[in-house]
């Protein structure tokens, strides 16, 4: 939503006046694969234990939470470090959800240009005018890759502060290498530049994670949330991996007691179990793969992924109509505003079924 005009008793900024509302539309009575959330409930056991640890909280909501959340710090680097050897609770940084973790980078770190790509995630050059960052951004190839010899030219050109890279990428599903991840690394030393790896569906990717190259290269930061693997969406916990340098940065402009003693809580528990919460990963995995297929079968194009959504084309019409057929037969995907193309979040069995079964219908 745009406001067509603001009052003019309004102080807002004048980068602002342009700006819509972000969100994906939220519908009632229709099956929701639009926000890539993970479609699993959180299995009973750890709702009793979430209850339990809430109730316990709520004895002292009357003081403030511990603001550098150190006990929550600690269990997200024991489940950082059973992939990754010496990350330990000055290499992380928590708070409500991913997204103020890149507000925070921005707030921080953004002293030049901020270089990104497109199609990728919408936030981050939302989050850049919010904060009055410069953002630049640089079109991904024709296959949706990321093309190294123009990075290596922007970065030259633009002596960027922060570059964003979103692996797997979003909306694409798209993952880059591991090998080519260190190039670009390789490409920031010596400079005043972070390189921003943002991994928030890592867990659903079998490639290495940038989160190895920290100790090589500590002008790695990698963005990583609870929203999807954890099935932890409603929670709100996203946190960071990175040098303890830039960490010292975030403290210096997030806000006081930024994250509240129930979200420490209930995330603690969610780590805890986080063997039980990620239980569904592989179905996900399996079921990405059942419906690539389907689709593939109806003569649409559908970009390989290491997410837990798929990017498709192919259709007749655009994407908007196909959005609005979908939605007709109570199915709800996501336009991404990216001409030709919809995401489709994985879903259940039968949500998947009932989408690819929508879809065949539609054309026919």
């Amino acid at each position: 939503m745009i406001m067509s005009k603001w009052p003019d008793w309004l102080p807002l900024k004048a980068a602002l006046t342009d700006s819509s509302v972000y969100g994906a539309p939220q519908i009632s009575n229709v099956v929701m694969l639009n926000t890539n959330e993970n479609p699993f409930p959180l299995p009973a056991q750890v709702v009793d234990q979430i209850s339990e640890a809430v109730r316990q909280t709520a004895v002292d909501l009357n003081r403030y939470p511990d603001r550098d959340a150190i006990a929550l710090r600690t269990a997200l680097a024991k489940y950082i470090s059973k992939d990754v050897n010496g990350i330990g609770i000055e290499n992380i940084w928590a708070a409500n959800g991913s997204n103020e973790i890149l507000q925070q980078l921005f707030l921080a770190y953004a002293s030049g240009i901020c270089l990104g790509f497109t199609p990728s995630y919408s936030v981050h050059p939302l989050i850049a005018k919010i904060t009055g960052a410069n953002w630049v951004a640089a079109a991904l190839d024709n296959n949706f890759n990321l093309n190294i010899d123009l990075l290596t030219s922007l970065i030259n050109k633009e002596n960027p502060s922060l570059i964003f890279i979103t692996t797997p990428n979003n909306p694409t599903g798209g993952v880059v290498k591991y090998e080519l991840l260190e190039k670009i690394a390789n490409l920031v030393v010596g400079r005043k530049t972070l390189l921003i790896i943002d991994e928030a569906y890592a867990e659903f990717s079998t490639e290495k994670s940038a989160v190895n190259l920290i100790s090589k290269y500590p002008q790695v930061v990698v963005v990583r949330t609870m929203s999807k693997a954890f099935a932890f969406a409603g929670a709100r916990l996203g946190y960071l991996v990175a040098d303890k340098t830039v960490i010292d940065g975030l403290k210096v402009v997030r806000l006081p007691y930024h994250l509240s003693s129930l979200t420490q809580a209930a995330a603690l528990v969610a780590l805890e179990n986080a063997k039980i919460m990620q239980s569904e990963i592989t179905e996900i995995v399996k079921s990405r793969q059942v419906v690539k297929d389907g689709l593939e079968k109806l003569g649409l194009k559908v970009i390989d992924s290491g997410a837990n959504f798929l990017f498709f084309t192919g259709f007749k019409g655009s994407s908007e109509q196909l959005w609005q057929q979908l939605l007709d037969q109570q199915l709800l995907v996501r336009d991404v505003g990216y001409a030709g193309y919809l995401r489709v979040s994985i879903g259940t069995e039968s949500e998947n079924q009932k989408f690819l079964q929508s879809i065949k219908l539609i054309l026919g």
